[in-house]
């Protein structure tokens, strides 16, 4: 579809130098203010390698003529599935109890079972999710499946195909024993765990962040796990990616953090990649597609 320049890195100060000529820009990350965007006179094309389009100013991309397409849906597999492995691990203590034949102690008891933390059956436990977009949906219904009884607290009732109640915070905090965050970051969502929440939670409640790290107090909840208060953090995402060294969510107990990887199934980045050239060639041909 034409000439392709690739930059592994983009600084703010290079974004111009870099795109001042191109009509179609592919990006992801690179944060594009109304003030870049009104300097890049040739650019008629964003396309976004993200389904999250915060790092574009959409509203001046419309004014100036800018079409901005994003790529829906396409990690939703892949973080449902990575929300519930870190809920496994949490629940059943899985590393540790492995640890235990790695290291030879199993070997060395003398009864057949050992186990080095406790576990905890999910089944009839109440699983909660704030948000219904697609990927809380595909969370839930795998919870679902393990025997779990789905609550919800969103802004807006959707359509679903699985059994569940719609709570309001205070209620939904109360009853859930494990709470998964799926909802978009807002100036209404962002800490929307914060220590009173936590204090409203079960002790010993489970909470899984695959969303955006802003949307806990990352101190706070650091200082529920110090407590024993929360039971466990399963999170794929920090306040700032990369995290700096002295995160106190890093080293608290029963925090399980991985470094930002729910998306990055190589099927989910071949979906990625093949919506990005589809977007392109809808554009090309006059008939965007996932325009936002």
């Amino acid at each position: 579809m034409g000439d392709v320049t690739l930059h592994p890195r983009t600084s703010p100060d290079q974004i111009l130098s870099r795109a001042g000529k191109t009509p179609i820009l592919l990006t992801n990350k690179v944060v594009l203010t109304r003030e870049i965007l009104e300097q890049l006179t040739d650019l008629r094309y964003i396309g976004l390698m993200s389904t999250g389009t915060n790092a574009v100013d959409l509203e001046a991309a419309s004014e100036l003529g800018i079409t901005v397409c994003n790529v829906p849906a396409y990690s939703t597999p892949s973080v449902a599935q990575h929300s519930i492995a870190l809920l496994l691990e949490l629940a059943g203590n899985l590393s540790q109890q492995a640890s235990l034949s790695r290291s030879g102690e199993w070997s060395s008891q003398a009864d057949f079972s050992i186990t080095a933390a406790p576990i905890i059956e999910l089944a009839g436990k109440n699983f909660g999710i704030v948000g219904c977009g697609e990927i809380a949906q595909a969370t839930a219904k795998i919870a679902a499946a393990m025997g779990m009884n789905i609550l919800v607290h969103s802004r807006s009732r959707k359509e679903n195909d699985f059994p569940c109640e719609w709570l309001d915070k205070e209620e939904f905090l109360n009853r859930s024993d494990v709470i998964s965050l799926h909802c978009p970051l807002t100036s209404e969502t962002e800490k929307w765990i914060d220590a009173h929440a936590l204090t409203s939670m079960k002790k010993g409640s489970i909470l899984l962040n695959t969303g955006r790290g802003p949307l806990v107090d990352e101190k706070a909840v650091a200082e529920s796990l110090h407590s024993g208060h929360l039971g466990g953090y399963g999170a794929d995402v920090t306040c700032t990616e990369p995290p700096p060294g002295d995160n106190p969510i890093l080293t608290a107990p029963r925090s399980l953090i991985t470094p930002h990887v729910a998306w990055a199934s190589i099927e989910a980045r071949t979906r990625l990649m093949n919506t990005l050239a589809a977007n392109l060639k809808a554009f090309l041909e006059g008939t965007p597609q996932n325009k936002v």
